[in-house]
């Protein structure tokens, strides 16, 4: 099938054109603003802040400890406590976080993966407290273990271990939270690290194909978890390459689950996905310019047709978003969305020659790079031999050497320099929410029944060794109030620690 055969069905497989017939005429993106720093107390002041100015749904970013399994008194914590997201350590954090917050009433993304499990327990648990049904809650946890070995590095387990964590996850939200996207496939991070497009799409739906043939090896049918599959995609600054970027992923991903999954249910062959734009691309020179890469990348989700959006902050290449950099991000959506008149028509750019011709060489250049990771035997074992790291690697060496020959240019960086760029504020972590998380977490484990969570962590270790679904035995660990640390400990005794051979 060419492009020209579906261009003027939205709504209709392959979906190029979107997954919905009338796409932002019927209902615009949800605007999430990710924000997570210091305390949860703090981050939950941001999250009611953001809700305010109109923000519709939130996205929640973990410090390195909460991400990597330890609480904030382990030894590998200090000095990391809060610092790049909010640090959760035990349900008690998780129901400050989300005080006054009505669970029932807001979409919550959370941005974690080895840990995922254990937040979404948490998250689970906390909708009970608030007398919410949680088969009525909705939101994504990021949950994609694959690209970390790849190119982010928060993991813990072995890869095979992880997997299972990841499936177990499909197929206990299935029944219990079935509003839930159990993960996030995430290509925001590969394109981080240095890939191309073609990269991003490629490796991203190569590590896809193997979740879900670990969900079918698991028992699972494609049509009980495929439609609740979500994705994370880059929005970077090739403004043309990255629309056409997403009109090829969502066809390619629709060919994939009909013909290579033999999917029969529409709504798993709809490629879902939340966009955010390229914190690579932002520059600590004259930052008041990341605005305009901010806006320039945010129309290209639009036009690409992404179902959410997360706009950066100018001053994320000096460090977290201040309150105010927050609100410009966001009002930068709430321009495009309400006064630029770009959500009249589904796919404006359908039809144009070069968008077609673009879309149709990304998808042929993506679908022959999954092809080579199928030859290997797939993504988990292409990235045992370090295929997809080198590759990025690669990529990322020929773009940072273009900059240097100056055949690439970046604004402020290696032309239209400025002797001084201009001052703004810079967001600082308090230096106390160290000492006052590690008190927490004392005053939590010194104030619970001891036997009940002794047996809880029991009982996670003997399901790890054997074959159970371990979410009933996480969920039940935090109920009986074990921490982050803790839990994730549980299963380092059985699974083991990963090592990267690199």
């Amino acid at each position: 099938m060419s492009a020209s055969d579906d261009i003027s069905k939205p709504g209709k497989f392959p979906f190029t054109r979107g997954i919905y017939p009338g796409m932002y005429r019927d209902r615009l993106w949800t605007m999430r603003q990710y924000a997570g720093f210091g305390s949860a107390e703090e981050s939950n002041a941001r999250y009611r802040y953001l809700l305010s100015q109109g923000t519709t749904g939130l996205s929640v970013a973990f410090d390195l400890p909460t991400q990597m399994g330890m609480d904030p008194d382990h030894p590998l914590a200090a000095g990391e406590v809060g610092r790049v997201g909010v640090s959760i350590a035990s349900l008690d954090d998780m129901r400050r976080l989300f005080e006054g917050i009505s669970l029932e009433q807001v979409s919550t993304s959370m941005t974690i993966n080895s840990t995922a499990a254990i937040l979404l327990a948490f998250y689970f648990l906390i909708a009970k407290e608030q007398g919410v049904d949680p088969r009525k809650i909705s939101g994504t946890i990021q949950n994609d273990i694959l690209k970390e070995y790849v190119a982010r590095g928060t993991y813990i387990y072995p890869p095979r271990a992880a997997l299972r964590i990841v499936t177990d996850v499909f197929a206990w939200a299935a029944n219990e939270v079935p509003e839930w996207n159990t993960i996030s496939i995430s290509g925001y991070h590969i394109r981080e690290a240095g890939s191309t497009a073609v990269q991003e799409v490629a490796f991203t739906f190569a590590n896809a194909i193997a979740y879900i043939d670990s969900a079918i090896a698991a028992g699972l049918d494609v049509d009980a978890f495929a439609p609740r599959l979500s994705f994370f995609f880059n929005a970077h600054m090739d403004f043309l390459t990255e629309v056409a970027k997403f009109r090829a992923s969502r066809r390619l991903y629709a060919r994939l689950m009909k013909e290579r999954f033999g999917a029969k249910n529409e709504r798993s062959c709809m490629l879902r996905f939340h966009t955010q734009t390229a914190g690579s691309s932002l520059t600590a020179q004259q930052p008041d310019v990341n605005v305009v890469r901010t806006t320039l990348e945010a129309l290209a989700a639009v036009f690409g047709g992404t179902q959410s959006l997360h706009t950066n902050g100018r001053d994320e290449a000096l460090g977290l978003p201040t309150e105010e950099s927050a609100r410009i991000a966001l009002r930068t959506q709430q321009v495009i969305a309400h006064e630029s008149g770009v959500t009249a028509v589904p796919d404006p750019f359908g039809g144009s020659y070069y968008i077609e011709e673009l879309t149709d060489r990304i998808e042929a250049e993506a679908m022959d790079y999954i092809r080579r990771i199928d030859e290997m035997g797939g993504a988990l074992a292409a990235i045992e031999s370090g295929f997809q790291q080198g590759q990025i690697q690669t990529a990322a060496y020929e773009f940072q050497r273009s900059i240097e020959t100056g055949e690439r240019v970046i604004v402020g960086v290696n032309r239209f320099q400025t002797e001084q760029s201009a001052e703004i504020p810079v967001f600082r972590i308090n230096a106390e929410v160290e000492r006052s998380q590690v008190e927490k977490v004392g005053r939590v484990r010194s104030g619970r029944n001891e036997a009940a969570w002794r047996a809880s962590i029991e009982a996670l270790e003997i399901a790890a060794r054997g074959s159970d679904n371990l979410m009933p035995k996480i969920v039940a660990a935090a109920e009986a109030s074990a921490t982050v640390g803790e839990i994730s400990d549980a299963l380092r005794s059985v699974f083991g620690e990963y090592r990267d051979r690199g």
